[in-house]
């Protein structure tokens, strides 16, 4: 079973995962964007978006959602990242969750664009994952999680 970390803690994973062939929309489990665009009622769904999806789709409706997956292909795709910061930047405040293929290193960086969950296959290493969100103190650049620059902050 794949590894959850939330918010700086390993949990269990509450939601189902995405089912292409599960053609109603049950409650608990994480759809496709094609599902969830035939959803009548989007109050408290949860909607995966592949990294070739346009986020814009889910726009109207980040206040209705209550998780956004996005799934990394390949650990080299990083159009990931920028759906994440697009997607806190258009107001989305719920879980913003990083499945697929990326690496332990991109982790950090993941966090400092938005995403506050990730699904981790390799449930052996997730501790070390874990670690891996501390492995820096500080940040140059401003982000999602550090709206400031190092040289406005001092």
């Amino acid at each position: 079973m794949p590894a959850l970390i939330k918010d700086g803690a390993i949990l269990e994973d509450s939601w189902l995962p995405v089912d292409n062939e599960v053609s109603s929309t049950e409650k608990g489990r994480i759809l496709s964007l094609t599902q969830w665009l035939s959803c009548a009622d989007k109050r408290g769904t949860a909607v995966q978006i592949e990294t070739s999806d346009d986020p814009a789709h889910l726009f109207d409706y980040l206040d209705q959602l209550a998780l956004i997956a996005v799934y990394f292909p390949v650990f080299t795709d990083g159009r990931g990242f920028s759906h994440g910061r697009a997607l806190r930047e258009q107001g989305f405040s719920g879980e913003l969750r990083a499945t697929g293929h990326f690496i332990r290193d991109q982790l950090t960086y993941l966090r400092r664009v938005g995403f506050n969950a990730f699904v981790l296959n390799d449930p052996i290493a997730v501790k070390e994952a874990l670690g891996s969100l501390a492995d820096f103190s500080e940040h140059y650049q401003a982000a999602y999680d550090q709206p400031m620059p190092l040289f406005r902050r001092r």
